[in-house]
């Protein structure tokens, strides 16, 4: 089994509480880079649809087809990638990221953008796949889920200032000065990797074609795989239009709607946190009461979000649950990974990924048909809906498992 083959890894090289830290601070970094890069755009839709003569919902595009090249990326080129050292290829992935936001902050029209955050993508989606696995040969056993909730810290932090101070730039300085900052932390990440990641990270063996087919062709991994795109997806609805959702629906001004991203940020982290801490004994179980609770609040964020204070409340406490599942979601596919098909557990992980953002880019897309049809205020309770769905099928895969 994979965890056995981690712990004698772990053993062998003498993996310190201290030095496997530093090395989880690394991927931090990376992630907190790739992070910022992928929801900045939520606080600059105005600016680049005003900028580049096109609709808000046009512009939300940005977001949802980045998704769709995380999707598209990360399976892909984590299999055509899995004889590469890992170090190698993290820091190989940043260069990536890199070009793609020095395109994007270059980009005339809104077809050379969106091809830019296209190929920024890839790098997203190889780095989370290979960066779970990674994180959790870095502790103990009972710590696998609290690791990789520490690598998606970064992330999160993201959210908490690496978006609002994204979307101060773009307003100061115009949008694309955001895109060169992003850039910038591309190449902070790569120095951070080169010293804190070690060199001796254990080796997936390649994954063969016939693996990946079992994993597609797995009705229990793809059914893990539907629950994380829908119970994760599902916030993005409301989240992707979160900026004009606040200024025009509830009524704040711009310098309200950065602090409040500000503090949603801040309800995020305590939220992946604590739900690492949740998820380490059993992640399902832990998962369906996330979804449940996640679910409850879109439906009442829809009647709060006309009101000042109560919709402030309601966006913390959606804050608070959008992201919380994400570390139990990617420790409960590797464990079907490790139990179905131990062979290609690493291609597992990036599928997850591509799940993840099958989800981004279907509730981005439901967020800006909702929007054109039904009004802004709507998002929240559709968004629901699909978070309910993940609930039915959460329960259904608990009971597969408990057979």
């Amino acid at each position: 089994m994979m965890s056995q083959s981690i712990g004698q890894s772990a053993s062998q090289h003498k993996v310190t509480p201290k030095s496997g830290t530093w090395a989880l601070l690394a991927l931090a970094i990376s992630a907190f880079g790739i992070g910022t890069t992928e929801f900045v755009p939520v606080g600059l839709l105005a600016a680049i649809a005003g900028d580049l003569k096109i609709s808000i919902t046009l512009a939300g595009l940005l977001i949802s087809g980045y998704a769709i090249g995380v999707a598209v990326g990360a399976p892909i080129l984590t299999a055509l990638t899995n004889r590469m050292s890992r170090k190698s290829l993290l820091m190989s992935l940043m260069i990536v990221f890199i070009i793609g936001n020095v395109v994007a902050a270059l980009s005339p029209s809104f077809e050379l953008l969106l091809i830019a955050r296209f190929i920024t993508a890839f790098s997203h989606g190889v780095f989370f796949s290979i960066g779970a696995t990674i994180a959790v040969q870095l502790v103990s056993p009972e710590k696998k889920a609290s690791a990789i909730a520490l690598m998606f810290t970064g992330l999160t932090i993201a959210i908490v200032t690496g978006v609002p101070l994204g979307t101060f730039i773009g307003q100061a300085f115009g949008w694309r000065a955001t895109f060169w900052g992003v850039a910038l932390l591309g190449i902070i990440a790569i120095i951070s990797s080169a010293a804190l990641i070690p060199n001796y990270l254990k080796q997936s063996p390649p994954a063969k074609f016939a693996d990946m087919f079992r994993l597609l062709t797995n009705s229990r991994l793809l059914l893990g795989f539907l629950i994380t795109a829908l119970g994760y997806g599902g916030t993005f609805v409301a989240f992707t239009f979160l900026t004009p959702l606040l200024h025009d629906v509830t009524g704040f001004s711009e310098g309200a709607v950065n602090i409040i991203l500000i503090v949603y940020g801040i309800a995020v982290a305590f939220g992946n946190s604590f739900g690492g801490k949740w998820a380490n004994k059993n992640p399902i179980r832990a998962l369906l009461m996330m979804f449940i609770l996640q679910a409850a609040v879109l439906i009442l964020l829809s009647f709060l979000i006309p009101f000042k204070v109560a919709g402030l409340i309601g966006v913390i406490l959606m804050g608070l649950f959008a992201f919380m599942n994400v570390p139990g979601l990617q420790l409960y596919v590797v464990q079907l990974a490790e139990k179905y098909v131990p062979t290609a557990v690493d291609v597992a992980s990036a599928l997850n990924i591509a799940a993840f953002n099958i989800g981004i880019a279907v509730g981005a897309f439901i967020g800006g048909v909702v929007v054109d049809s039904m009004g802004l205020v709507h998002t929240a309770w559709v968004g629901s809906i699909m978070v309910i769905v993940a609930i039915i099928l959460t329960g259904i895969s608990a009971k597969l498992e408990r057979n």
